[in-house]
């Protein structure tokens, strides 16, 4: 390839900026300590300096992406990077998401967002922050000092070829030419760099020893800005996987999306439990630590992703930059222990709670389990590493184990969330709390009732049969003694099978004490306003945007929750189908009418014609495909397609087709309320916009000072509008056909069929084991090697074989690995008996604590005369409660 002269030194270029950003922001971290440390007069001028050499790193930093992004569009294969993540056949869109297609692009891509970041966050800073803001700005800066580091010596996107540069490139990887790829990576990585600027902040708090409420105030917005994009790309992943990966569901629990949740949990936990520091000024030190070790599991999850210490179909290439990882990780334990430790003094504070059912309590419950989940997807994902490190055992943990352990507390933590919302600050009167209560319990129990006496009748049995994880009968021994034997794998899944039912009820019990509260406050302001129901609604939100916009993104969690219930009903079934011939999956009948044959200079398709009937009329006319790219030939992928309702989703793919025959392998699921978890993403992200919006009085106060200048707050609205572009996309998209990897051709089954109970137990226990795909579940996995192994153990059981003498002779054949469930013996007890213990020890410290608190004597304050209080009498308790939080309380 012929290049300009003007643009021959791009990799040579590129390299020398990276170098210079590198010096600068260790220049900048240098000026911000001295700031900081300085005593004499010239710490303003060492910390104008500091700015302007960070401002100054971030504008190389920019001009080093543009120099990659002009790589890729001018196809300079010269750039080993631009040649091995793109071709000349690529439409623009993917060539710019080729730019964090693989690890080099995506940490510069990382450094770039960090360097956003850093520049409004430098260009933010206020006066009052001059103690706080040179450990700030050198906090950042040494984040990206590291990212620097591992770029100069480990992955340099702008590194030549030694060869010369190829005619072609090797394209982007297929999977990754989708719709939610140009938007997914960098919403996740908005949120996980987004973690930085609070813990920056909290690691100025602590060096400095201004623990009050000054540092919270400057994190908020950063936290609720991290958090939404955090969200926004984890249900991006969820739309990616669902449309890309083919195998009907929208969450495996695959290796990195685990890392890239793990944030999520803690981020969720401190927006809970920092609202208590606030009002009672305690919990200063577990607020500090949680932001600490969100910012650990941001590290933590890029180097699962990235160091190839585990195999997953997002995961990228094994490389060297693992080590850098492992060592700034060590570093940042000992720096946050350390300055923890150090400032132990002025974080802690003795507790007071007032009662035991407060919205104190229920927060510090709250965090209990969230803190806990994270816990266990954490040891759970690491898990099969541990295994092989200490005692040379390959294992691994499948979808099966996380959904049966994590469905009950998902349950409990609904209940936790309404009587969360329902219990008053400090203490209530029981005469309050039945008053609060009654309402939601009626509709709670009774939502619950309807499910499970009219739920077989519309599809939604109270009751579903769940295989279980494992069935192995447990000795239970203490000292010693056998007491009994359980056969924990069948009682965990006779508890899931149950839960359905008391989930909706739970749902239902969230959404009308949510709905209670916003008109308990829109009543409350109507009688002492006098205005109508939706001008008191709505200045009553514009008043406390933070509260009531967390009660949205709480009905939007609980709407999504809906939808994951709906998951426990999902309906399948494989056909292999000549044209003309259909098969049934519930309501639905499918007729196969043939296949057409597209070609274009990017990919050969081919498309399957299905007609749909439903109860005999028409339904859709639907058209799965496989794709072949032209660049990689070797990676077909099945292109889905769906039908969404607001009841549920008709999802078809096709898994093989034989040219000449015409003869289509195709697999159909039923999801039911699929849709209403990307509605409730919607609902959520529209909460967390409503709670960082800045209120309407303080838009007045600023407007008042027409000297004062008007900015942007940091979490700006520009970004704002790209958020809600972004979630409508998501949504209206969802129905909309994808693509779904499939890295090798099926082998065709022999008819049209649904897995048994029998088979799906067996299934769902297994791995797939062919060595080219990422060992999804057997009952998921649509590779040929997989089609094979269902239709010998579809035989087997057919001749009267056991089926724990099926998985046995498996295990046998392909290791304990084969698993999706690790077995319950031997060390790996230790999986299924740590995090309950650790759950079940957490509760007891959470429990004796909050009861500790509680019994601190309390000032007692002599009842009012009734004539003091008019408003208990006229309106009730519950009124006169609304209009004092309604004071201020939640700014």
């Amino acid at each position: 390839m012929d290049h300009p002269s003007y643009d021959a030194g791009i990799p040579a270029f590129g390299t020398g900026v990276l170098y210079a950003f590198l010096v600068t922001a260790a220049v900048s971290l240098c000026l911000a300590v001295l700031a900081g440390t300085d005593r004499g007069g010239a710490a303003p001028r060492l910390l104008r300096a500091a700015r302007l050499s960070a401002l100054g790193t971030c504008a190389l930093i920019g001009l080093d992406v543009m120099l990659l992004l002009y790589g890729f569009l001018s196809h300079d294969f010269r750039i080993r990077y631009v040649a091995h993540y793109s071709d000349r056949s690529m439409p623009l869109h993917y060539l710019v998401t080729a730019l964090w297609g693989g690890q080099d692009g995506s940490l510069l891509w990382w450094t770039f967002l960090l360097s956003l970041y850093t520049s409004v966050c430098v260009v933010t800073l206020r006066a009052r922050h001059k103690e706080l803001a040179p450990w700030v700005i050198a906090t950042l800066m040494g984040v990206v000092v590291f990212f620097g580091v591992i770029m100069a010596w480990a992955a340099n996107p702008f590194s030549a070829s030694f060869v010369g540069a190829p005619v072609e490139g090797e394209g982007l990887n297929p999977s990754l030419q989708n719709f939610y790829m140009v938007i997914h990576p960098p919403s996740l990585y908005v949120g996980f760099v987004g973690c930085a600027v609070p813990f920056a902040w909290a690691v100025a708090a602590l060096v400095t020893g201004r623990l009050g409420e000054e540092w919270t105030l400057a994190a908020r917005r950063w936290v609720l800005f991290a958090w939404m994009f955090l969200s926004i790309g984890n249900v991006l992943g969820m739309l990616w996987a669902y449309e890309e990966l083919g195998w009907g569901g929208f969450w495996a629990w695959d290796p990195v999306e685990n890392a890239a949740c793990l944030p999520w949990w803690t981020l969720t936990a401190y927006l809970h439990s920092v609202m208590i520091q606030e009002r009672r000024g305690i919990l200063k030190v577990w607020n500090v630590g949680l932001l600490l070790f969100t910012f650990f599991l941001t590290i933590f999850g890029t180097f699962l992703t990235r160091s190839g210490l585990i195999s997953s179909v997002h995961s990228f290439a094994q490389s060297g930059i693992g080590i850098y990882f492992v060592w700034f990780m060590g570093f940042l334990v000992l720096l946050c222990t350390g300055l923890v430790i150090w400032r132990l003094p002025l974080l802690r504070k003795a507790a007071e709670i007032d009662a035991l059912l407060s919205r104190e309590a229920m927060f510090v419950a709250n965090n209990w389990m969230l803190l806990g989940i994270c816990v266990f997807i954490a040891l759970a994902t690491t898990w099969p590493k541990i295994a092989e490190w200490l005692w040379d055992e390959r294992l691994t943990v499948g979808a099966t184990f996380y959904n049966a352990w994590l469905a009950p507390v998902a349950v409990l933590l609904l209940l936790v969330m309404a009587v969360g919302v329902l219990t008053p600050w400090r203490k209530g009167s029981p005469d309050l709390l039945l008053k609060a209560f009654r309402g939601p319990l009626v509709a709670g129990v009774g939502a619950g009732l309807a499910h499970a006496v009219f739920g077989r009748a519309v599809g939604f049995p109270a009751v579903v049969n769940i295989p279980p994880i494992y069935d192995v009968v447990t000795p239970i021994k203490v000292f010693g003694a056998t007491l009994g034997h359980v056969n924990v794998g069948r009682s965990i899944a006779w508890l899931d099978g149950h839960l359905p039912a008391v989930a909706t009820g739970l749902v239902a019990l969230n959404v009308a004490a949510l709905a209670q509260e916003y008109w308990r406050g829109t009543r409350a302001r109507m009688a002492a306003k006098g205005e109508s129901a939706p001008v008191a609604l709505t200045r009553l939100v514009g008043k406390n945007r933070r509260r009531y916009g967390g009660y949205l993104a709480h009905l939007g969690f609980v709407v999504m929750m809906a939808g994951w219930v709906g998951a426990a009903y999902r309906q399948e079934a494989e056909a292999v189908v000549h044209p003309g011939e259909s098969f049934r999956l519930g309501d639905y009948t499918l007729r196969y009418d043939g296949i057409e044959f597209i070609r274009d200079i990017t990919m050969r398709q081919t498309r399957a014609n299905i007609t749909v009937t439903r109860g005999g009329t028409f339904f859709a006319r639907m058209r799965p495909a496989r794709f072949n790219y032209t660049a990689r030939p070797e990676q077909p992928t099945s292109e889905v397609s769906i039908v969404s309702r607001l009841s549920e989703d008709l999802y078809v793919t096709m898994n093989s087709v034989d040219p000449t025959t015409r003869v289509a392998h195709l697999k159909a699921f039923v999801n039911p309320l699929t849709l209403w978890i990307w509605l409730g993403a919607m609902i959520l992200i529209a909460g967390v916009i409503v709670a960082m919006w800045p209120e309407a009085s303080k838009a007045a106060a600023r407007a008042a000072r027409p000297s004062a200048p008007r900015r942007v707050p940091p979490a700006g609205k520009a970004a704002l509008l790209v958020v809600t572009l972004a979630a409508g996309g998501a949504v209206t998209l969802a129905a909309l056909p994808a693509s779904a990897q499939n890295n090798h051709q099926a082998t065709a089954s022999t008819n049209a069929r649904q897995a048994s109970p029998a088979e799906r137990r067996v299934f769902e226990q297994l791995r797939c084991m062919c060595g080219d795909c990422p060992r999804e579940s057997l009952s998921t996995c649509a590779c040929g090697f997989a089609d094979g192994q269902r239709e010998r153990i579809r035989e087997r059981l057919q001749r009267g074989d056991e089926v724990r003498t099926i998985i046995d002779d498996y295990v046998a054949r392909y290791g304990s690995e084969s698993l999706e469930v690790p077995p319950d013996r031997g060390a790996n007890k230790a999986l299924y008996i740590v995090p309950v213990a650790a759950m079940l020890a957490g509760g007891v410290v959470g429990v004796r604590l909050v009861r500790r608190w509680a019994r601190k004597p309390v000032p007692v304050t002599p009842p009012a005369k009734p004539a003091e209080r008019p408003e208990a009498t006229t309106a009730g308790e519950y009124d006169a409660r609304i209009n004092e939080e309604l004071k201020g309380l939640d700014e």
